[in-house]
């Protein structure tokens, strides 16, 4: 993979069209096949490379047309996984009046936002990420980045007691089939030359940043976190580790992507404080680069950054929830600041998150993330003439 200085990316979803989300709800009703939401969904994704490619982007997504959500979407690939509403899962949780609460403070609509439960053993009835990463390269020359939930992640959301216990007494015990499960779909992705994996971890800031209630958060409906934040780092940790263990170095770039939530528009809402509590894990995690938060106040010190064990930064640099189109020298300027605890290599530019988290919830419209993506791409052009002269 050849790819300039500073070179810009997604992070993975985009907003999907009308059609797409008309085409979700027919093949979840049985109103139309597998193949016929498979060819709508083909042709939105060559409009989002189109949008990417002519913004002048460096590593191009599929913009995860076919996936409900960042996470959800593995119900359809797992044998034994149950797709439950938020409010579905208010059935399985003892304190509902107190889950409610937080739902309403997170400003998180209980019946629009899904979530995978394990209700037997797990194993893949078809890849995860690789079919559409195929359909993808066949249309591009671009280097391509595919997105998919972290070993951590599905297993803090998959594990429900009420679902999972009788195949999964722990959740622990439910994580050696989850890292199985990531390890073949990340081996397939490699031999098929996919230039850039990145794994999605949010969970981690809610761990430390969540003060009442930590064990809850709306991304992962199961309540199975330890008391002490501590633990469960080093169990993220671990997993992630064994996921990549043996995987680096083989032509493919693994990051693993920490933010802050992105499931509102209101600021205030969601999570925020600066890296350092989760040092221990980023500094130690095996993989190339680490895919940050930076675009916004929330994200606190950026000079935590030097404490990372001088891994590859995927900067955020826009919000992908705000109508407003950052100043292209506003992201050079903040660039020029990384570039004092990095060398100019190790730097990506990207959004915050992603476009279109939730496909019934996006973030924002197709017009205004192509218009912040040219604002990265005419920063990483000022960046590069900065370095010439």
């Amino acid at each position: 993979m050849t790819l300039p200085k500073f070179p810009v990316t997604v992070i993975g979803s985009w907003p999907r069209s009308p059609e797409v989300k008309r085409a979700m709800r027919d093949k979840r009703a049985g109103r139309i096949s597998e193949e016929e939401f498979q060819a709508i969904a083909d042709t939105a994704v060559l409009q989002i490379l189109k949008w990417q490619e002519e913004a002048g982007i460096d590593i191009v997504s599929d913009g995860e047309q076919r996936r409900d959500n960042y996470i959800s979407f593995v119900a359809e690939h797992l044998h034994n996984v149950r797709m439950l509403t938020v409010s579905e899962l208010l059935e399985y949780i003892e304190d509902k009046s107190s889950f409610e609460e937080i739902l309403g403070t997170l400003d998180v609509p209980a019946f629009s936002m899904s979530n995978p439960a394990a209700c037997g053993k797990i194993s893949r009835k078809k890849p995860l990420a690789l079919d559409d990463f195929l359909f993808l390269k066949k249309h591009t020359d671009k280097a391509v980045k595919v997105s998919m939930p972290g070993p951590y992640l599905l297993t803090r959301s998959m594990w429900v007691e009420g679902l999972s216990k009788d195949a999964y007494p722990t959740k622990e015990d439910l994580a050696v089939d989850i890292v199985k499960v990531l390890r073949e779909e990340l081996e397939e992705l490699v031999a098929a030359g996919v230039e850039f994996v990145q794994f999605d971890e949010p969970v981690l800031t809610e761990l430390v940043f969540t003060q009442k209630n930590a064990n809850r958060t709306f991304m992962c409906g199961a309540l199975t976190a330890k008391a002490d934040a501590e633990q469960e780092i080093a169990f993220a940790l671990d997993l992630m580790n064994q996921v990549t263990e043996g995987m680096l170095g083989r032509g493919t770039k693994i990051g693993v992507h920490v933010c802050r939530g992105n499931w509102s528009t209101q600021e205030q809402v969601l999570l925020r404080g600066p890296y350092y509590p989760l040092i221990p894990y980023l500094a130690n995690v095996n993989v190339d680069q680490l895919i940050l938060e930076y675009a916004t106040p929330r994200a606190g010190e950026l000079d935590a950054i030097r404490e990372f064990g001088g891994k590859e930064i995927g900067l955020g640099v826009v919000n992908p929830r705000t109508e407003e189109i950052e100043e292209v020298e506003a992201i050079v300027a903040r660039v020029q600041e990384v570039r004092k605890y990095l060398p100019d290599a190790k730097i990506f530019l990207n959004p915050d998150c992603g476009f279109g988290t939730f496909a019934q919830r996006p973030m924002n419209s197709d017009e205004i993330a192509v218009e912040k993506l040219k604002a990265m791409v005419a920063a990483a052009k000022k960046l590069r003439e900065i370095v010439l002269v």
